[in-house]
């Protein structure tokens, strides 16, 4: 090995930055002409010159709005006393991608850039120019750096703009999701649809690359008698969902971020302030059944002094729901009631007027307790927040979401009212079977009976608001809605500022230390708050909401992790509509309960030390016993067809699959164990099958 000595490697060392020093004062005209800067050569990144992972092109500074777009030196806009931050700026980002825009001002001759400590050549970022550097060698996952230092001639500035990063295309071993656990899930949701579970859509985004997607079942499962449907098209990954409640943080949350980021709106302004003094004025005298009714005087004052922010942490006092849609409705008790007049009843036509409507109906409504003293999740606040956000924008809710999110962010596959934006039904996974009226046990005028597809499913949103409604009436695939929900994890995408930092802070904290579950409508893990959907392992930050259709959204900041799992659960019978006539054969299902996707997945993450294949076969084991105690506190689940027994079915079939697919002993002992579940009698045919199968 050759020695080198400390003089000689210090008489290098200044060799090599005399000549850095010459490369970078010397601009050669190439640049100013355009040419794209060659390659640093490998001795020169060794010498920690420059990176040879960057790549820098002559450009054009493109149109939007940016990340950061800090000006060096004294990007703050003072001279800090610490000296350290004067000259470095950090933002947000992900390994295998980012384009910083570099604009030495027309005087610059040199300076110094670096990105997480990468020297990035400057030699030919000519004064006066833009300059695409290509990143994306030299990113990582979360927050990254840049630095500008030693800008000459003194005085002489350089602004760096910074874009939000998008998403790409992935594998899930770019970012080291062991393929098992997607794999586990794959088999549980096909094995539920085999045995009579509707259909369902998955989008997995990890690190900003869309690493999984898929579909399963297919678009309207079932006659409206019941009987399964033989002729309807498979699901694929572009077709859209109902999202129903999932909608009130994509339409209203999102369009209130934007609008306070934007400083258009403040999260403290009174509702009267901006609908006017009819929201206090015309409200009427309703006794509700278990609140006291404090006078109607103090309950208009109490409306007086409601803010955008009470409403947003369901607290404003409003019923969950008074159903405007409905003529035969007694709010007294918040019941259907046959020959009540609704009081509160604003018609059923869905049309423009029918929603003007709605709004006066939603100003009459009374509160049922003092706001602030309680949570009640109501729909009638994100109805409200709709009309808030349409007084003060001017437009419509649908196309102020379009304008400044869907078109912006390059999504096609979201809408309102899909059949009027070029969807055909079988574009749309289809819900209930016989309209609104649960098999036959619901009815008021103007209900619908057919089976609904590509119509929204939710009553008040389809009747009383004319399908575009702040609290249901959106539909998305998964893909378009895992991009959207991604914008929560930096707040912006490409060169589209959409919330800031502090905005983001605020609508995701908790809403108040008892009550941590909740952030200003995002529904919180908090600590393993909502695990039923959110999983056990997901970071107390992680976000989302859950719709009643069968449709889930997960965003975890910490893992910087987004998943959307979508369901048309209720595309099936009500499995006894004079018991429940809200319980859906769909509902039975493991397919029908969310979590168990986030549950599995977190168990495949790169930073679960070992395999998980192992852990899996036990937890799967598990889970099928589970299934078979819920079959047997059912008492319903008598016979082999209950949607119950048959997701028990599913799971155990799951079991012995897994058991033949890998030379592992633990997969066979469980589902040989597992077999033991199975009743004789009821199931005998199932345990036959399975018996010749093991």
């Amino acid at each position: 090995m050759t020695q080198i000595s400390r003089r000689n490697f210090l008489k290098a060392s200044v060799a090599a930055g005399a000549a850095a020093l010459a490369s970078s004062a010397a601009l050669p005209a190439a640049a100013a002409a355009g040419t794209a800067a060659p390659a640093p050569s490998e001795t020169a990144e060794e010498n920690c010159l420059f990176s040879s992972k960057a790549s820098v092109t002559a450009a054009s500074l493109p149109a939007g709005s940016w990340q950061a777009q800090p000006t060096f030196p004294d990007w703050a806009g003072y001279v800090d006393d610490t000296l350290a931050m004067n000259g470095m700026y950090t933002f947000f980002g992900y390994s295998g991608q980012g384009t910083l825009y570099v604009c030495p001002a027309a005087g610059v001759t040199s300076f110094a850039f670096f990105v997480n400590n990468h020297s990035v050549d400057t030699s030919r970022m000519a004064g006066g120019g833009v300059w695409a550097v290509d990143i994306s060698g030299l990113t990582v996952n979360g927050l990254n750096t840049l630095q500008v230092s030693c800008i000459q001639p003194a005085g002489q500035t350089v602004q760096i703009s910074i874009p939000y990063p998008t998403v790409i295309e992935g594998k899930p071993s770019d970012v080291g999701l062991s393929t098992s656990v997607l794999n586990a899930i794959d088999a549980i949701v096909a094995a539920d649809v085999a045995h009579g579970f509707t259909s369902a859509q998955m989008a997995v985004i990890k690190d900003g690359r869309m690493i999984y997607r898929n579909a399963w079942g297919t678009v309207n499962a079932y006659n409206p008698d019941g009987t399964p449907k033989t002729d309807s098209p498979a699901v694929t990954n572009d077709t859209l969902y109902d999202l129903a409640s999932n909608t009130k943080m994509y339409s209203v949350n999102y369009a209130l971020q934007y609008l306070v980021t934007n400083n258009q709106i403040s999260l403290d302004a009174r509702i009267a302030d901006l609908l006017g003094s009819a929201f206090v004025d015309s409200t009427i005298d309703i006794t509700f059944n278990g609140y006291e009714n404090p006078g109607l005087a103090t309950v208009k004052q109490w409306k007086s002094q409601l803010t955008i922010r009470d409403v947003l942490r369901h607290q404003a006092g409003f019923p969950a729901d008074p159903q405007y849609h409905n003529d035969a409705f007694d709010q007294t008790t918040q019941k259907a009631a046959p020959g009540v007049p609704n009081v509160l009843y604003s018609g059923s036509a869905g049309d423009d007027a029918t929603r003007r409507r709605t709004l006066e109906s939603i100003c009459k409504t009374p509160l049922m307790y003092q706001p602030g003293t309680k949570t009640l999740y109501s729909d009638v606040d994100y109805m409200l927040l709709d009309f808030v956000i349409e007084q003060v924008t001017g437009s419509r809710l649908d196309d102020f979401l379009s304008a400044h999110f869907w078109q912006p962010m390059g999504l096609t596959h979201i809408t309102y009212q899909p059949l009027n934006h070029g969807f055909s039904p079988n574009d749309c996974a289809a819900t209930e079977l016989n309209g609104n009226t649960r098999d036959g046990a619901i009815s008021f005028t103007g209900v619908r009976t057919y089976t609904l597809q590509g119509e929204v499913h939710d009553e008040k949103a389809y009747y009383a608001m004319g399908g575009v409604s702040g609290h249901a009436g959106l539909f998305a695939n998964a893909s378009d809605l895992a991009v959207l929900a991604s914008a929560m994890l930096d707040g912006g995408y490409g060169n589209h500022r959409l919330f800031s930092r502090n905005v983001l802070d605020t609508f995701t904290a908790p809403k108040i230390e008892s009550a941590a579950n909740w952030g200003l409508g995002w529904w919180r893990e908090a600590d393993l708050a909502r695990a039923w959907y959110f999983g056990t392992q997901s970071s107390s930050g992680t976000v989302g909401h859950q719709g009643w259709t069968g449709t889930l959204s997960l965003i975890d900041p910490a893992e910087r992790l987004v998943v959307i799992y979508l369901t048309n659960k209720i595309n099936s019978p009500v499995t006894d509509p004079a018991v429940n006539p809200n319980q859906f054969d769909g509902n039975w299902y493991t397919a029908s309960t969310l979590g168990f996707v986030a549950q599995l997945l977190y168990q495949g993450l790169k930073n679960r030390a070992g395999s998980p294949d192992a852990a899996l076969d036990a937890l799967l084991a598990d889970m099928t016993a589970e299934h078979f105690k819920l079959v047997k506190d059912e008492p319903t689940a008598t016979s082999a067809s209950h949607p119950r027994v048959q997701s028990a079915y599913a799971m155990l079939e799951v079991l012995a699959d897994r058991a033949g697919q890998t030379f592992r002993p633990a997969p066979r002992t469980y589902a040989r164990d597992a077999l033991q579940l199975l009743d004789p009698v009821r199931d005998a045919d199932e345990l036959a099958a399975l018996r010749e199968r093991l």
